[in-house]
């Protein structure tokens, strides 16, 4: 597996979605490299000026590229990720306010339950790594991180967690719906970013600002290359450093009954998920706010 980092070195024509490619194709790819990639992402607003899916749309990017550069087969995505509960309630309330965010979220309970499975799923499959890298981030993979790493002490799979502002860490700073996020899809997909579109924040009902970041005019194409760039070389060479120890270890196939074991371990620590409270000393939600209820989860 060789590294080639280049933003534009990928083959765009070459098959990496498990869901395309044919059974000898798969296992083709996946003696060359047993890595999944795993894109996590949710559907809410960035704003009147972009499209819902940005954050699945640039985990997925960074997944298919990497694959294409370094080998492995990309997972189907999930466009449905932990949002409302615990320290995103009172953002919302602040962001949002009491419009309806259109928002493809779910409790963390139900996410988090639903990827032990997706882990299992891989391991079944035969593949020795999982790459994981969530377009939605602010603390919602530190719970995949903290499942993940109860999962590798039953199972001796290496599963990594990132989100995509993690990749770039001490290099870019990354946003919601501002300069870091925005410059993001106009350079992957700018069809999906309108910024006339900022004149609908003053129409009644239209939703107003819808979380946009104080810094989106500053976005740009030529920056969001920059962030897409660094980030798909971080990626790549984390994945080009699997070990032959990694490759050649035999996994036994994972049963529903020992998912549900590893379940019942952590849904014990419930109370502690980063996702189920608000953060230390954030403000709480307004009694009146549609966000109010979800603010101590519970599962």
């Amino acid at each position: 597996m060789n590294p080639n980092t280049g933003g534009n070195s990928a083959d765009a024509s070459e098959k990496t979605l498990w869901s395309e490619l044919l059974p000898y194709e798969f296992k083709k790819r996946l003696a060359k490299c047993p890595v999944v990639y795993v894109p996590l992402g949710l559907c809410e607003p960035h704003g009147q000026v972009s499209a819902f899916g940005l954050d699945t749309i640039k985990a997925e990017w960074l997944c298919q590229q990497t694959a294409r550069i370094v080998g492995g087969i990309v997972a189907p995505s999930l466009g449905y990720h932990i949002h409302e509960s615990g320290y995103h309630a009172r953002w919302l309330e602040e962001t949002v306010g009491e419009e309806n965010p259109h928002m493809t979220s779910v409790p963390p309970a139900v996410l988090l339950y639903f990827f032990l499975y997706q882990l299992r799923a891989f391991v079944n499959a035969g593949f020795k790594m999982v790459v994981v890298i969530t377009g939605h981030s602010g603390g919602n993979q530190e719970d995949l991180r903290r499942l993940a790493n109860l999962f590798m002490t039953y199972i001796p799979i290496r599963v990594w967690v990132k989100s995509d502002p993690e990749l770039v860490e001490g290099i870019y700073m990354g946003d919601h719906a501002g300069k870091y996020e925005l410059s993001q899809l106009m350079y992957i997909r700018p069809d999906l970013v309108d910024m006339n579109a900022r004149i609908l924040e003053e129409v009644p009902l239209s939703g107003g600002r819808l979380a946009l970041g104080s810094d989106a005019d500053e976005a740009s194409p030529e920056w969001g290359k920059q962030i897409m760039d660094a980030c798909l070389s971080q990626l790549c060479t984390v994945v080009s450093q699997i070990d032959e120890e990694t490759v050649s270890k035999a996994l036994p196939k994972i049963s529903y009954s020992m998912i549900e074991t590893i379940w019942s371990e952590f849904i014990q620590s419930s109370a502690t998920w980063v996702t189920a409270n608000p953060w230390q000393k954030q403000q709480e939600v307004s009694p009146n706010s549609q966000w109010k209820p979800y603010e101590h989860y519970k599962a």
